[in-house]
């Protein structure tokens, strides 16, 4: 099927999210990037907004319900990673199911009219964009950062100079399992002296 690869990217988007949500702490929840800005979601903010959002575009877009409320309750991380960890697989599921006809049906975007294909790749970069604020957030917090997409500072540096690509967890199950404390990721490596970016500072 011509759009395996939606479904498939969709399959890694939530573990990235799954991944970096368990790399914040509990007492990370009300930080934002500027204490005194409200225009900078908190951690907790962003929790929301994940979690609304998608089930909001995937469910009156795309038409496709979990039928469970998009927040847990109360709104702790761990209940966060949960509640997203179930819904999420449940929208996987429905994904593997459709046919070409229906990735290339057309849907209502807010106000304009745009394929199922369209809104889906749409909705995987809205995903993308707020995970890297969460990022970034965590460099704010002094938090080591596994791979996400690939090599961090703290997994080696740079991808040219062959740095390692280590997953906190091999998989949402473990991810899952190793709640609340987030005992057991993958030991990272660090730089080991060597430049972590493309124009390191002088020294």
């Amino acid at each position: 099927m011509r759009y395996d690869f939606l479904v498939e990217t969709y399959a890694s988007e939530r573990v990235k999210v799954l991944s970096v949500w368990s790399e914040f702490r509990d007492s990370d929840l009300e930080f934002r990037p500027n204490p005194s800005d409200p225009r900078g979601r908190s951690v907790h903010e962003q929790m929301v907004h994940q979690c609304v959002s998608e089930d909001f575009w995937l469910r009156t877009m795309l038409g496709v319900d979990v039928n469970a409320p998009p927040l847990p309750s109360p709104e702790t991380r761990t209940n966060f990673i949960q509640r997203y960890a179930e819904d999420s697989a449940k929208r996987l599921e429905v994904f593997k199911s459709r046919d070409e006809a229906w990735w290339e049906s057309d849907t209502t975007f807010f106000d304009v009219r745009r394929s199922v294909a369209w809104v889906m790749t749409r909705r995987i970069a809205h995903t993308a964009h707020h995970r890297g604020q969460q990022m970034a957030m965590l460099r704010m917090l002094a938090r080591d950062l596994h791979s996400n997409y690939g090599p961090t500072a703290d997994t080696g540096g740079l991808m040219q100079q062959h740095a390692a690509t280590i997953y906190a967890y091999r998989g949402v199950d473990e991810l899952l399992l190793d709640l609340p404390a987030g005992a057991h990721k993958a030991p990272l490596p660090g730089g080991q002296g060597k430049p972590v970016t493309e124009r390191p500072a002088a020294k």
